[in-house]
């Protein structure tokens, strides 16, 4: 069994020939908000980042994954440990899906269940926790599906087209 493989979709290291799918990624302003983002990434930096995407999470602290169909290799999205902690078995998890023609079809859904098992049987990790703003109902949803809990409001955390909005932390610590 191939451990970053589902029923639908599978998660894969990055590749050189995602560097535009990256690019177009990390400029959509449109998901700025989500990923701490506040200016352009030029192609230059991004294909120097998928140069050096080889790295082990113990280097890098992250671990970027694509997010594809089951049948062709193109990505759809992505999912990602950040802030990752060896010390004290922890890491972040972040993910976004691109075009509404891919979103509500269980894609999350399925990535996140994938990624979870892998953060805590293949590299042991402890917990997990998730940043998403209070106003992201979707991802709050997504998320509690998987047991993730809300642990505290960080209050007028990101200032989102002049508002403040508040960010929630959400936690999953493994069972096993």
């Amino acid at each position: 069994m191939i451990t970053l493989k589902g029923d639908n979709i599978y998660l894969r290291a990055l590749e050189t020939n995602d560097l535009e799918f990256v690019y177009a990624m990390e400029n959509d302003q449109s998901i700025w908000e989500v990923s701490n983002t506040q200016t352009p990434y030029s192609r230059f930096l991004v294909k120097q980042y998928l140069e050096n995407a080889h790295q082990d999470i113990y280097e890098a602290k992250q671990l970027r994954l694509a997010i594809c169909r089951d049948q062709d290799f193109p990505a759809l999205g992505l999912i990602d440990l950040f802030d990752f902690d060896p010390k004290n078995n922890r890491a972040g998890v972040g993910i976004v899906i691109q075009g509404n023609e891919n979103r509500n079809q269980k894609i999350g859904s399925e990535a996140l269940e994938l990624l979870i098992h892998y953060a805590f049987y293949n590299l042991n990790l402890h917990q997990l926790y998730a940043n998403i703003s209070t106003e992201n109902v979707v991802s709050i949803a997504l998320f509690s599906k998987f047991g993730f809990q809300k642990i505290g409001t960080k209050k007028d955390w990101n200032l989102v087209n002049g508002v403040y909005n508040d960010e929630a932390i959400f936690q999953l610590i493994s069972k096993k």
